[in-house]
């Protein structure tokens, strides 16, 4: 088992449900997008860019998801908090994941690479 997979199973419930269904959600929205071990957590990356990534909020106490490029974007449920150009997004593993949500923050941030605002490595 390498560490990315690791990372997934060695969470517990229902944190560890809602990391593989975040997982399945971001892959689905392109076939570019590609899951790599970086700094110790679940990287996602758009044709070799960082896109977004999977962590555990230790002061709220929830799963997260961190968009790379959050600083263009201005939704309400997205926090900053100290990050000067990334922007998360928390999740309650308890409740049922807000997947419209999610998908058009993907979809927004996707379409960042796709129209050249951020270049890709490929």
């Amino acid at each position: 088992m390498n560490e990315l997979e690791n990372f997934y199973l060695k969470q517990s419930e229902p944190v560890r449900s809602c990391y593989l269904a975040l997982r399945d959600l971001i892959l689905a929205q392109d076939i570019n997008i590609t899951n790599e071990w970086k700094y110790g957590s679940s990287f996602f990356y758009y044709k070799g860019k960082m896109f977004c990534y999977l962590w555990f909020h230790k002061k709220h106490k929830q799963p997260y998801i961190s968009f790379v490029e959050g600083n263009r974007f201005d939704e309400p449920f997205l926090l900053q908090e100290n990050r000067a150009r990334m922007k998360i997004m928390l999740l309650n593993p308890n409740e049922d994941l807000p997947f419209e949500n999610i998908k058009t923050m993907i979809n927004k941030a996707l379409d960042l690479y796709r129209n050249g605002v951020i270049k890709t490595n490929k």
